[in-house]
């Protein structure tokens, strides 16, 4: 029977730029696309409005829209997000863009490469066995626990897979929290 482990450590995995849209251009064979500077397109029709996110191609730089809200009448929206789309404002850009509503709806899927990173802290515990671990998600980023647990300790897979028992499958891609515990080497 083994003791309850003596340290809980935290671990975030945080967006460090928004992701990149899998999503193809009209005009060339590419298949990326950025949100650029991250702006929208209101147009207003009477008292009804439209909202659009523009993105760019990363190959020509060709701009398209994302349809936000269609036809949508202006007493429906909140206050704060109509300001935000007048200013363009970067945290309602993301939280547009990450909503999978949104990317069903208009077809696209998120790139999360070289768009995140694992923050450990950075005192070490090899002395104190089992290690529990607890980590956060800020954003919804995809992730395999067992390559992030791999990642973070410095383990090869098969390492993970023989000394870590975790509370999720460790080859299923998860863009939530979760919990491990780290074994002592045999």
């Amino acid at each position: 029977m083994s003791s309850p482990p003596h340290i809980v450590l935290p671990w975030v995995v945080r967006r460090t730029r928004l992701p990149l849209l899998s999503l193809r251009c009209v005009d060339c064979p590419s298949e990326s696309a950025t949100t650029g500077r991250g702006r929208f397109r209101v147009n207003a029709n009477g008292k009804l409005l439209d909202v659009w996110l523009l993105i760019n191609c990363v190959s020509c730089d060709r701009t398209t829209k994302l349809t936000v809200h269609e036809r949508t009448p202006v007493s429906s929206f909140d206050p704060d997000d109509l300001e935000g789309y007048r200013v363009n404002d970067a945290d309602l850009v993301a939280s547009r863009l990450l909503d999978p509503l949104l990317a069903r709806r208009c077809h696209f899927t998120l790139d999360w490469t070289d768009a995140w990173r694992l923050d450990v802290p950075s005192e070490r515990h090899d002395e104190v066995w089992p290690l529990r671990v607890e980590v956060t998600f800020t954003d919804p980023v995809p992730v395999r626990p067992e390559r992030l647990i791999a990642h973070g300790l410095g383990l090869s897979r098969n390492d993970v897979r023989r000394r870590v028992k975790c509370d999720v499958p460790l080859r299923r891609t998860t863009s939530s929290g979760f919990t491990f515990t780290v074994l002592a080497a045999d």
